[in-house]
């Protein structure tokens, strides 16, 4: 399931971030790649253990756990410490798929699903699409600053070139109580049913608490804690 998450961050938090960002010193992105990730990869990054890095992931991460839709949808049982790049002047990441696990200092996560926060406003910049390929196709995303897109690790993606401009994002992947795609995605289409059958005829009637039950059933069997 790939899912467009809108308004994470308000444009106060966005201009902010932006800011902090465009003041910071960068490094070559191939620090935080794997073997075969660094072939493909030339941007620049945010170090992990710099000031700036953990005061603004921790912005990224307390608005993450307020966002219904992401939370519906990713059922995090652990965040990757949000992690922050650029690319300008001809810079891409060609494709790849993200290691299955990832590890800053002692949180050691496994990767299920991957997520791009844009901090650029898409007009400022030219190129620079996240282009995700899956089994529905090819998905080509430029999201608002400020929006988020949830995707699994596992597929093939790339950011195209940025021919102008510069592309300000955060980064980060999300382990989840829930290992399989499938099976997650069926526990997030039930969740936005039962929100939506909730308002029509309300949170008491009794279709709405089986449904609950269902899901909740469905989350005991499923979850990995």
């Amino acid at each position: 399931m790939l899912l467009q998450v809108p308004q994470v961050l308000t444009p106060e938090q966005v201009a902010s971030a932006r800011a902090a960002l465009e003041a910071t010193q960068w490094i070559d992105g191939k620090a935080t790649a794997g073997f075969q990730s660094a072939l493909a990869k030339n941007n620049r990054q945010l170090p992990e253990d710099s000031a700036a890095a953990r005061e603004l992931g921790a912005v990224v991460t307390s608005a993450l756990g307020s966002n219904l839709l992401f939370m519906a949808a990713a059922l995090p049982a652990r965040i990757f410490p949000p992690l922050f790049n650029a690319y300008q002047g001809g810079e891409a990441f060609g494709d790849h798929v993200d290691n299955a696990i990832r590890q800053s200092g002692s949180v050691r996560i496994r990767t299920d699903l991957s997520a791009t926060l844009f901090l650029s406003d898409p007009d400022s910049y030219d190129g620079g699409e996240l282009t995700v390929e899956d089994t529905y196709g090819v998905h080509s995303v430029r999201l608002n600053a400020g929006d988020l897109v949830l995707y699994p690790a596992s597929s093939l993606h790339r950011v195209e070139p940025v021919t102008r401009g510069v592309r300000l994002a955060s980064f980060f992947w999300v382990q989840s109580l829930v290992r399989d795609d499938a099976r997650r995605t069926l526990l997030f289409d039930m969740d936005l049913a039962i929100q939506r059958l909730g308002q029509q005829v309300g949170q008491d009637d009794p279709s709405v608490v089986s449904l609950t039950g269902g899901y909740h059933n469905l989350l005991r069997m499923w979850a990995e804690v």
